[in-house]
């Protein structure tokens, strides 16, 4: 009989490198509330975001997602030809064809790599960072550009009082690869679908391209085709999570073999400051234990998020290199994913 050979990599991988992308427009609560009926005090005693970023200018998706790409592979050092994989964590590429990773490699100069998107909503940091982190231990690669990037203002209606105030616009990236002692811990992830439909899209390609149709035909006398948004039922959101991520909390520092005293840094998704709050308290890790707050002048960045919190706090000093952290991911899907990590060194190129 054939014997089909099987390929064996690396056991213990980390992240080596970050990088970030900012955009350079920042969004006060005050101008956000210039369309929207609320005030700065109320967003941000029910969210923690004082401030976000939005694109502008010559910004896109694919520019944030390079450039972060680039500055997590010049603050890593390795060469470009070591690359084996290049995996782009997003929700908001603005074409289904062609998928936005094989451009963002071509544009770091690492063109015929195997380069996917990867959509799971503001989780989606978490499954690219597993999916890497397998990839390497399967032998399928030695080192893969982990890109979350996301402009999630595309798709915002700026008077949906659900959306509007929350999210903002950016990316982040990490260099995984072999290392001495093991980085990343197995992923712990999973979804709800039952509960999807809480944060959604609010109509399909099909059904829009079908409305574009009949507003074209002669003697058309119905509502005018308004563009698509996100949609979300933050209370419904609110009570999934505060049953579902406790547990995968839990269950990461199981899978991890790390106990909560030995975890250093936690960082959550900046998806809301009182979800986050309530989590750490929840898991009884320690009221000195560092939490990323990026969300107070970042907003949610979806699969951008952990990244970009990741960066924020080494850049500032208040995460160092090395350091033990718990990161959890959740959101559309409904989806999460978490996992135990050494964090990267402090990046020599910052994003701000």
């Amino acid at each position: 009989m054939v014997s089909i050979a099987v390929k064996k990599g690396r056991d213990n991988v980390a992240m080596l490198g970050i990088g970030a992308y900012r955009p350079q427009r920042v969004v006060s609560n005050d101008e956000v509330c210039e369309v929207l009926d609320s005030t700065d005090q109320w967003i941000y005693e029910r969210t923690g975001v004082r401030n976000r970023r939005w694109i502008s200018g010559d910004e896109t998706l694919r520019s944030m997602a390079a450039a972060a790409g680039d500055r997590a592979l010049n603050n890593t050092g390795i060469d470009r030809s070591k690359i084996g994989a290049l995996i782009l964590c997003t929700s908001s590429w603005l074409k289904l064809t062609p998928h936005g990773a094989p451009t963002i490699a071509s544009d770091l100069g690492i063109n015929g790599i195997p380069a996917f998107d990867l959509t799971s909503g503001c989780g989606g940091f978490g499954y690219g960072l597993g999916v890497a982190a397998d990839l390497i231990r399967s032998g399928s690669a030695e080192y893969v550009l982990v890109i979350g990037a996301e402009t999630m203002t595309v798709g915002l209606d700026p008077t949906d009082r659900g959306t509007a105030m929350i999210f903002g616009d950016g990316a982040g990236a990490v260099v995984v690869g072999p290392s001495e002692e093991n980085g990343i811990s197995p992923t712990v992830w999973g979804s709800d679908g039952e509960n999807a439909e809480a944060i959604a899209q609010d109509v399909d390609f099909l059904e829009y391209m079908n409305r574009a149709d009949a507003i074209q035909a002669e003697g058309y006398d119905g509502e005018p085709l308004k563009r698509m948004a996100l949609r979300m039922e933050g209370p419904k959101v609110f009570r999934w999570a505060a049953v579902t991520l406790p547990r995968a909390l839990s269950d990461a520092l199981n899978a991890s073999g790390v106990a909560k005293e030995d975890i250093e840094v936690f960082v959550p998704h900046q998806a809301n400051a009182r979800i986050n709050e309530l989590m750490k308290k929840n898991l009884g890790l320690a009221e000195d234990i560092p939490m990323a707050n990026d969300i107070e002048n970042t907003g949610n960045t979806s699969a951008a998020s952990i990244p970009l919190a990741m960066e924020e706090m080494l850049v500032t000093g208040k995460a160092k290199g090395g350091q033990l952290a718990l990161l959890l991911g959740f959101g559309a899907g409904l989806s999460y994913a978490g996992q135990v990590v050494t964090l990267p060194p402090k990046p020599a190129e910052p994003s701000f």
